[in-house]
């Protein structure tokens, strides 16, 4: 099986994204998704994420890394069945696979809930340990899935639209990526929705000024012929293996 026909097995098809939403992610290096599941499944994705923090307490995260600022999980592909959906869903599928033009997989699925008055991020690209950039590859992609409203006020990620084309690092062009960029948006989308994201777009999460935590899952797609960010072979649950299709193990590279 190659990429393509894994694409096919889940469901992608040529007209699964239609060419404006295809334009945009090429001009912007962003695009959101809505309605790619209801409030009804983000709460239940959002109830589970809460039990897994309070079940690992201090070593939530840890698979991959912990952050100052907001409480972080790892693995989820292990941990419930619930969020196979990050790997078999046609439209954000067709998503990443149009940023890459090439083979991909699966990387990553973690969990980001920016904690009350926290959560501030220097721009940067999800590339860190790729360097030099090759301009024209793109060579990651990040999906993120909105389990609380992305709003204004609750940290919400910042984007600068068409950095993704620029093929340099933020911090060689800002004295101080941590502070805002003249050209930056936030990302603001109801729960339900997928931001597809390059990950060569200059990107960031902001502070949370409300009083709860704004929870997001975070699945990261990488090219073929790099290391995923949790090597999934190492990290796999026989369970995890036996429920899902050849395709989905395709993707994760299993």
């Amino acid at each position: 099986m190659n990429t393509q026909e894994a694409l096919r097995a889940l469901g992608v098809r040529e007209d699964t994204l239609t060419q404006d939403e295809k334009d945009r992610l090429d001009r912007d290096g962003y695009l959101l998704l809505p309605c790619i599941f209801t409030r009804e499944e983000a709460a239940r994705y959002g109830a589970r994420l809460d039990e897994l923090l309070a079940l690992e307490g201090e070593r939530a995260g840890l698979e991959t890394h912990q952050e100052s600022g907001a409480d972080r999980l790892s693995d989820l592909i292990n941990k419930d069945s619930l969020f196979d959906i990050v790997l078999t869903q046609p439209r954000v599928l067709a998503a990443v696979a149009h940023v890459f033009q090439d083979e991909f997989k699966f990387s990553s699925l973690n969990s980001r809930a920016t904690l009350p008055g926290l959560g501030q991020q220097h721009l940067h690209l999800d590339l860190e340990d790729h360097d030099p950039l090759e301009p024209g590859r793109f060579l990651g992609c990040n999906t993120i899935w909105v389990i609380d409203d992305f709003t204004e006020e609750n940290g919400p990620t910042r984007v600068v639209p068409g950095s993704h084309r620029k093929f340099a690092w933020p911090k060689a062009e800002m004295p101080d990526p941590a502070a805002p960029h003249p050209c930056e948006i936030k990302l603001t989308a109801p729960a339900g929705s997928v931001l597809v994201v390059n990950a060569h777009t200059w990107h960031g999460g902001t502070r949370n000024n409300t009083d709860r935590p704004r929870r997001a899952m975070h699945g990261y797609f990488c090219h073929r012929s790099l290391p995923q960010q949790m090597d999934q072979r190492q990290y796999l649950r026989p369970e995890t293996y036996a429920r899902l299709s050849e395709a989905a193990r395709f993707l994760l590279d299993v």
